[in-house]
């Protein structure tokens, strides 16, 4: 008895942190079959001890927290609850021999069960009046309804309306959604989601709903929970009434009478699941008739009307041809895997991501070794393990190499993380990522160039290098007919910021040139010792360890950018095109030599940049976060969590006309 309970308390701790970031979080740790594994081990102590149960217990529990900051909170009028898992064959006939003993010959109508969030949708009088997500499942969900609208899939007005419907579905991203998501993420050098589910979680909770729109989300509707108005006997009869609304239904639904017919059915789904298009976790087996359903009930979790069966994991072996490299937009040189053929989950595979270099070592990963790939989510191929008895004599662990697959320069593992990327200015895969970074705020801060303005020039093909930013005028009138940019005032506008650009201080120009571990202070404190570009692209891998706060890392990094063909072709356009690269004589001094300022809020005269540009020219240091080793904060309106940070610490707060004062006193 002591054990169990010992077992029951690790198993629901467990349960609740991998629930957590689950349904609240959209961020789990762990997949699907994992979590439902640890939930049926707990669910059999609990049948054997029942005396252990507690109310708290996560098998007594539907979905996750409602939160009130992703909206207003609205009570369910229905319960939106889970469905029963099961895993076998025997628990599928078992459970429709349960729904034949009560009703005789029942229907059973088995279909998809997305992998999305599940999203209730009421109307009045035919008009959409509330969406709302399935927060805790029994009493109160957030409200969504500014996002539901901008959901191509969610009709605000039915054909043939009745006084009241409220119905449920899935919001869910399509895997061709989900890769652009991603896609974009890495290219803003974002955090990428997880996966399709994580993402249209995270999307529908956004509150601004011009993401939500901007994201793609679909939606399936699987159920009617409520309807006024309208009588209507089989679940397949709502999904007709719904149709002819131009509402989307589940896809491809089958209507079963035997075991054998539902056991068919889930099979058929189980062999198509990979030519879908969007994610599964399972198929659905639910009786059609509506008034048998009521007659069933529910318990406090899950109705007794319906099942859902969990495909399980499937793994087979193949032997590895190659390694391929490719390179993503932000440089980073991601292994991919190509093996012999095999059919998993209804598809054939041949390719899985190998990560990065520290999961080609854990695995010891070579060629021509015998590997085990396996689908995640019944999606996404993955390597499980290697065979090391098949493994053939003389194999070699691959290894990256240290020069980019695409454009031959230098590839560097990022301190402190699993990446090797590409340092190569120049190198057309992470072309769109570099101009972003160029004309970023920290960089050339040219106001008005979005991402998607670069994104389609790149694909256009009128920016191929960062020096093809400043010949953009040469274009004027075909941007403004093809309206790339807008028209004509739009255009002008962004090419009059390109051109006042090139007025910038050199350190800018440095920044923004990519150099690996050159940010804004570094690049400061180069031109500052150098003062023009030219006479830094020419010194020695010595003479720029001397400059403050560059180190060995630092100093090859720069040194090896300016010997390379391609970046001084691209310095030498720059020129070409009226580029500053020369430092302006300022007056410096030493008034806050050894002083070390942060510079949070909005400050009545000075922008931060100003502000810390200030302090740099007289000696300081400018950090971004508050720490014991921080001087001064400089404080303006709206300082927020710095400068309660300061105050925690003790440290000397300062406003704008005391810190001025301060600067005088040389």
């Amino acid at each position: 008895m002591e054990a169990a309970k010992q077992k029951i308390d690790e198993l629901k701790e467990k349960l609740n942190y991998h629930s957590d970031r689950y349904y609240n979080q959209d961020d789990p740790e762990i997949s699907d079959y994992e979590y439902d594994m640890m939930m049926q081990e707990l669910k059999k102590l609990e049948k054997e001890y029942p005396q252990l149960i507690t109310p708290d217990s996560p098998t007594r529990r539907v979905g996750g927290n409602a939160k009130r900051e992703a909206g207003v909170l609205v009570k369910h009028r229905v319960p939106m609850l889970s469905l029963q898992d099961v895993f076998s064959r025997d628990e599928v006939d078992q459970f429709v021999l349960d729904m034949q003993q009560q009703f005789g010959n029942p229907e059973f109508v088995v279909e998809t069960k997305i992998d999305g969030l599940s999203m209730a949708l009421r109307y009045t009088d035919g008009m959409l009046t509330t969406a709302i997500t399935r927060g805790d499942g029994i009493i109160q969900g957030e409200d969504v309804t500014a996002n539901a609208r901008v959901i191509r899939d969610v009709k605000t007005r039915l054909k043939n309306p009745v006084p009241y419907l409220e119905i449920r579905g899935e919001v869910y991203m399509t895997d061709a959604a989900f890769e652009k998501v991603n896609e974009k993420q890495e290219l803003l050098g974002k955090k990428q989601f997880a996966n399709p589910r994580n993402c249209a979680a995270g999307t529908l909770r956004q509150l601004d709903s011009s993401v939500t729109k901007e994201r793609d989300l679909s939606l399936f509707i699987f159920n009617i929970q409520e309807i006024q108005g309208k009588d209507i006997l089989t679940h397949t009869d709502g999904y007709e009434y719904l149709k002819s609304n131009g509402i989307r239904v589940i896809d491809n639904y089958k209507v079963c009478h035997t075991s054998q017919e539902v056991w068919d059915a889930i099979c058929e789904i189980g062999s198509k699941r990979g030519e879908l298009g969007y994610d599964i976790d399972g198929a659905v087996v639910k009786l059609n008739n509506l008034a048998q359903r009521q007659m069933a009930g529910a318990t406090s979790k899950v109705p007794r009307w319906a099942v859902a069966y969990k495909y399980p994991p499937e793994e087979k072996e193949s032997v590895l041809l190659d390694v391929e490299l490719s390179v993503g937009r932000t440089g980073r040189i991601t292994p991919t895997a190509v093996f012999e053929p095999v059919r998993l989950c209804g598809t054939s595979v041949s390719r899985a991501t190998l990560h990065n270099q520290d999961f080609i070592d854990e695995l010891d990963i070579c060629i021509g070794d015998t590997i085990v790939v396996y689908k995640s989510g019944e999606i996404i191929p993955k390597i499980r393990a290697v065979v090391k008895e098949k493994r053939p004599s003389g194999a070699v662990r691959f290894q990256i190499p240290d020069r980019c697959p695409v454009c031959g320069a230098p590839a560097v593992r990022e301190k402190d993380t699993a990446d090797i990327k590409c340092t190569g200015s120049s190198c057309p895969s992470q072309l769109e990522r570099h101009i972003i970074n160029f004309v970023g705020r920290d960089a050339m801060d040219i106001k008005g160039f979005g991402a998607n303005y670069i994104i389609e020039l790149v694909r256009l093909g009128y920016l191929k290098n960062i020096a093809d930013i400043f010949r953009l005028k040469e274009y004027r009138q075909e941007l403004i007919e093809k309206g790339i940019i807008g028209k004509e005032k739009n255009t002008d506008k962004l090419l009059k910021a390109i051109e006042d650009a090139k007025a910038n201080p050199p350190e800018r120009l440095l920044t923004g040139l990519g150099i690996s571990g050159v940010g804004k202070a570094t690049a400061r404190e180069l031109m500052h010792s150098f003062r023009t570009i030219e006479k830094l692209a020419e010194a020695s891998q010595e003479e720029l360890e001397q400059v403050q706060d560059i180190g060995s890392i630092s100093a090859q990094a720069i040194y090896s950018f300016f010997r390379e063909e391609p970046n001084l072709e691209i310095i030498k356009a720059l020129q070409e095109a009226g580029v500053n690269m020369q430092q302006e004589e300022t007056e410096t001094g030493d008034v806050f030599a050894g002083m070390t300022f942060v510079v949070t809020g909005t400050l009545p005269t000075m922008g931060r940049n100003e502000a810390t540009e200030m302090i740099q020219r007289l000696g300081g240091k400018a950090a971004g976060s508050v720490s014991k080793k921080t001087t001064y904060v400089l404080a303006g309106e709206n300082a927020g969590s710095k400068l309660a940070k300061a105050q925690q610490l003790g440290i000397p707060v300062i406003s704008e006309s005391e810190f001025l004062e301060m600067a005088k006193q040389e």
